[in-house]
């Protein structure tokens, strides 16, 4: 296999979160699942914060970096600016919304929210989606996701 076949299945196996995409009912949902199991299961099992976020953060890293860098391609050869099967902006994005997650239960608010505000896509987040390539792509995920982690620091501030 030569290097550019095995570049463009990495590219592929990335976009759709490990081949999440390809599902045929809630491939978005499913991907930001992805995350946020993984977290809720850390903090089941007691797993050092320290290690959470540092899985969480570099989730939102890779992921997010091959929605930006691989945006412009997605735009090129699909029939819409955000298809269906491209879902590492979606796993970025709830990444970067579980980083304030203190607890089990906190992961799931994290999860509801965060699709909340994917779909139904408030003010200024739905603008982002108007940005070029990968960026548009990625930053309504990211916008969502940071407006996810700050309701979440508040609530977690408001039961301490």
């Amino acid at each position: 296999m030569n290097r550019k076949k095995i570049f463009s299945s990495l590219k592929i196996i990335l976009l759709t979160g490990l081949g999440l995409g390809y599902l045929p009912v809630g491939p978005g949902t499913v991907a930001s699942a992805l995350p946020a199991f993984f977290a809720f299961l850390s903090f089941y099992h007691k797993t050092p914060r320290l290690f959470i976020l540092s899985i969480l953060l570099l989730l939102a890293l890779l992921f997010g970096w091959a929605t930006f860098a691989f945006g412009s391609q997605i735009e090129e050869s699909a029939e819409k600016k955000d298809p269906q099967r491209v879902v590492s902006d979606e796993i970025a994005g709830q990444s970067l919304a579980l980083l304030t997650s203190i607890d089990a239960l906190s992961c799931l608010v994290s999860f509801l929210l965060f699709r909340l505000l994917d779909v139904l896509k408030p003010w200024p987040i739905r603008r982002l989606e108007e940005l070029k390539g990968g960026l548009g792509i990625l930053a309504d995920d990211v916008a969502a996701g940071i407006v996810t982690a700050l309701v979440l620091l508040v609530l977690n501030l408001v039961k301490a």
